[in-house]
C-alpha cells in the first residue's frame, strides 16, 4: 500500500515531471494509487501525494468509473465559477470553500498510453482541477483567503500535535 504524504512534506510543493513512457510500471502505479485513494476514502489522488514527482493522478467520483490521467492539461474552462467545500487526503480532516470553474475540458493519456479528451462537470470537474493543482505544487488551501488559510492551518497544526 502506498503511503499518502501530508502537509509539510516538501514533495507536495514541487513541480512534477512529464511521463515519457507509459508502460506496465505506470499502469501498476495507477492501480496502486487507486487502492490508496480508496483506502483513504478519497475521490482523487495525485502522484505527489504518494511522494512521486510524476505527472499523473487518479480519481473516482460517484456515478463514474475510476479514471487515470497521465500528463493531464486543462484546455478549456467555463466562465461560470462555483464555490464548493474541498478537502484533501494530504490535509486530513480540513475543509474549505474553493471557487473554481464549473466545467473543464481536459486532455491526458490513460494507463494504456491512449490519449483522450474529457469534458467534465460537477464533482468530476472539481476533482480534475484539484488534482492538476497538485501536479503544480498547489494545494486547495492556496485558493483560500489569508484569514481562512491561517485559521485552517492553526486548527490542523493543533490537531497534528495531539
Amino acid at each position: 500500500m502506498l503511503d499518502i504524504v501530508t502537509l509539510g512534506d516538501e514533495v507536495l510543493r514541487e513541480q512534477v515531471d512529464e511521463i515519457t513512457d507509459v508502460n506496465g510500471e505506470i499502469a501498476d502505479l495507477a492501480q496502486n494509487m487507486i487502492s490508496a485513494m480508496y483506502h483513504g476514502d478519497g475521490v482523487g489522488l495525485a502522484a505527489p501525494q504518494v511522494g512521486l514527482l510524476k505527472s499523473m493522478f487518479v480519481c473516482h467520483v460517484n456515478g463514474d468509473q475510476p479514471r487515470v490521467f497521465i500528463n493531464p492539461q486543462i484546455i478549456g474552462t467555463s466562465q461560470e465559477l462555483l464555490p464548493y467545500e474541498e478537502g484533501c487526503l494530504s490535509i486530513p480532516g480540513m475543509y474549505g470553500d474553493v471557487i473554481r470553474p464549473a466545467t473543464v475540458t481536459v486532455q491526458a493519456v490513460n494507463e494504456q498510453g491512449k490519449p483522450f479528451k474529457l469534458d467534465a462537470e460537477g464533482l468530476l470537474a472539481r476533482v480534475v482541477q484539484h488534482e492538476i493543482d497538485h501536479l503544480k505544487g498547489v494545494l486547495f488551501i492556496d485558493h483560500l483567503d489569508d484569514k481562512q488559510r491561517e485559521r485552517l492551518l492553526k486548527v490542523y497544526s493543533k490537531k497534528m500535535r495531539k
